[in-house]
């Protein structure tokens, strides 16, 4: 079997003839960079073969440069014979926290609701008289029998690992403890089910959390139970981009051995290191976690609970369940009190899963008597379209392109991403703001909209996304990979190694992801006999909303062209609409309402999508007409 060592690190493992460099690097435990999931689509995993034979199964993102230096993309190269391969130093997987709101006690439900009388989970303190020769009622009989005085709470069931501690804390509590009971479940038609019995009155300590499940970030809301009340935040980077960035690359993962289960670990992992953040913070035990709402695409929902997801991208496109049923925290791994109960919240389809209807709920279109359209654009473009009597959805594939992946200087939106450009209409100079007023790293997701907007207008590049390089600026030029603008010269940058650009390439892959999400509404109007010029309103949820300039998004056809007073951003509807959930079973119940009530059209089988798309090809569309306030901003610059 080939020896395969490993530099700086210096591991030397054993493998089979045929490995790939990436899976030779997991067996010896070196992290390396997947976004794309291994399909050799990114570019990032590139390391140098220093000794030895290897055959390359693709080469597409290396220049001729880097091949005569020996890079290789460990995802698509094979051992042929023993190797030293080095490593050179990882992108890393979360450059900076990401940031946290810090007036969580601000975040109050949209919607009236009776958070006091009809909890899911509530605690009762009671002082129980202890056993006798006279009275030899069994424990849990006894526990009953007071819960029914004291409290009117006629029945009680209880599991067996509830029932093991029983005896012990009845009695190390001198006979007073708090119950903790989860008055009522959804899926089972049971009486109040013993979730804890704590010694002594803990009553005040009764918390829950409400966690949104992003393909790139994973948000986690601590809720105190006993008075609905948000009070600590804590969110981070989803642990399993290092497996794709993408929900596509992460279903393609999950088919290796052992992927899914892999896939399964680094969600939970992500979990339950934000929930141990907040509980240092607050001072609170995960113990003292007695239920769990989880709202996500239906992709990550089926991750986070080890479902196989490979038929969600295959047609005709099923998931194994739209609605799963509640499990309890010790089943998964979640580090929350063991017999707590994790409810993922529903989905409608393969693409548009419990993040949106979570959101259609938060945001309130489900309520509206107004024409509106949300949408959540991440790495996947979701949206629906109605009002109180109806809702249409749909989902397109966006990709990450406008989070900066696949993007040659692109990046996620942390400090150092160039997130607003400028470009002079007179010497095609750029200027940049970042995130923090640090020196330039790459081009966030808002950085990118604004780059493109600008070079379309300014004549840096054609409606086609066509690069002029016959402008009198150095800025222009012809790089490794094709025509290219420079936004910043490497000497500006934090780094000073290379450039920050935008290549005809990457132009190419965005403009293909906005045409995608215009396509989508345009679709979905269509599809119900409306005009784009007759939605009311749109509500835009997700992170990436609350950085969208609305001006620029406008300018190269991202969104439609309308007053920009119907554009209103919400931040993290997902995790808004979990907690909702989490608080209030009336919400609970018509989220799934909501999911039952709407319609699912599959794009990849409408002809009209793809009749959209085409047309919405162009900066910032075929039909400049449907786009007013472009036309006249572009005669305007253009008229002498």
């Amino acid at each position: 079997m080939p020896k395969v060592h490993i530099k700086p690190q210096d591991v030397t493992v054993e493998v089979e003839k045929e490995t790939t460099i990436a899976d030779a690097l997991e067996i010896a435990g070196v992290k390396i960079l997947l976004p794309c999931g291994g399909q050799g689509r990114c570019g990032r995993c590139k390391v140098v073969v220093e000794k030895g034979e290897v055959r390359h199964r693709s080469v597409a993102r290396l220049s001729p440069t880097e091949l005569k230096q020996g890079y290789a993309l460990a995802c698509q190269t094979l051992v042929e014979s023993d190797v030293v391969i080095f490593v050179p130093p990882q992108e890393e997987l979360i450059k900076h926290r990401l940031p946290t709101e810090k007036v969580a006690e601000r975040i109050a439900l949209p919607f009236p609701c009776d958070t006091v009388s009809n909890p899911y989970i509530k605690a009762f303190y009671l002082e129980i008289t202890p056993p006798s020769l006279a009275d030899n009622t069994t424990d849990f009989e006894r526990l009953k029998r007071e819960l029914s005085l004291q409290y009117h709470l006629p029945e009680l069931i209880a599991d067996l690992p509830v029932l093991k501690k029983l005896a012990r804390v009845l009695r190390e509590a001198e006979w007073k403890v708090t119950a903790v009971v989860e008055m009522h479940n959804w899926a089972r038609k049971e009486p109040p089910r013993l979730i804890d019995l704590k010694p002594g009155n803990t009553t005040g300590k009764l918390y829950g959390v409400a966690v949104d499940i992003g393909t790139t970030s994973v948000v986690v809301y601590l809720v105190d139970l006993n008075t609905a009340q948000v009070v600590d935040i804590a969110a981070e980077y989803n642990k399993q981009i290092s497996c794709g960035e993408d929900i596509i690359s992460r279903i393609v993962y999950a088919r290796k051995p052992g992927g899914l289960e892999h896939l399964q670990r680094l969600v939970v992992q992500t979990i339950n290191e934000l929930i141990a953040q907040i509980c240092h913070r607050q001072n609170i035990s995960p113990d003292e976690i007695y239920m769990m709402t989880a709202a996500g695409n239906t992709t990550m929902i089926h991750l986070f609970l080890g479902l196989w997801p490979e038929p969600i991208r295959l047609e005709p496109y099923i998931p194994t369940i739209r609605h799963p049923l509640p499990v309890k925290a010790s089943e998964i791994g979640v580090d929350i009190n063991p017999e707590a109960t994790v409810d993922c919240l529903p989905g409608v389809g393969s693409y548009v899963g419990a993040d949106i209807t979570a959101g259609v709920l938060s945001s309130g279109t489900f309520s509206t008597d107004k024409l509106t359209l949300f949408m959540d654009i991440g790495t996947n473009g979701e949206m629906v379209l109605g009002n109180f009597d109806w809702l249409i959805s749909c989902a397109c594939s966006a990709g990450p392109a406008f989070e900066g992946a696949g993007v040659e200087s692109g990046m996620r939106a942390t400090a150092g991403a160039i997130e607003e450009v400028w470009i002079s209409a007179k010497n095609y100079e750029a200027t940049w703001r970042t995130i923090g007023d640090l020196p330039p790293e790459g081009l966030c997701g808002s950085g990118i909209i604004s780059l493109l907007a600008e070079m379309f207008i300014t004549g840096v590049m054609d409606k086609s996304g066509r690069i002029n390089l016959s402008l009198p600026t150095k800025r222009v030029r012809v790089g490794p990979h094709g025509p290219e603008y420079v936004v910043a010269w490497k000497e500006e940058t934090r780094h000073k190694e290379k450039d920050i650009v935008i290549t005809e390439v990457d132009i190419s892959n965005l403009l293909r992801a906005k045409a995608a999400i215009y396509a989508g509404f345009r679709t979905l109007a269509r599809a119900v006999g409306v005009q784009i010029a007759d939605v009311e309103q749109v509500l835009i949820g997700g992170a990436f909303g609350k950085y969208i300039n609305v001006e620029k998004a406008i300018q190269i056809g991202l969104l439609p062209d309308m007053p920009w007073d119907r554009f209103k951003f919400l931040g993290n509807t997902s995790a808004l609409g979990a907690y909702m959930c989490l608080v209030c079973p009336d919400m609970r119940e018509k989220v799934v309402e909501i999911a039952e009530k709407m319609t699912y059209l599959e794009l990849s089988a409408d002809n009209t999508f793809t009749e959209e798309f085409t047309s919405a090809l162009f900066f910032p569309h075929t039909d400049l007409d449907a786009f007013p306030s472009v036309k006249k901003l572009l005669k305007s610059l253009r008229t002498p």
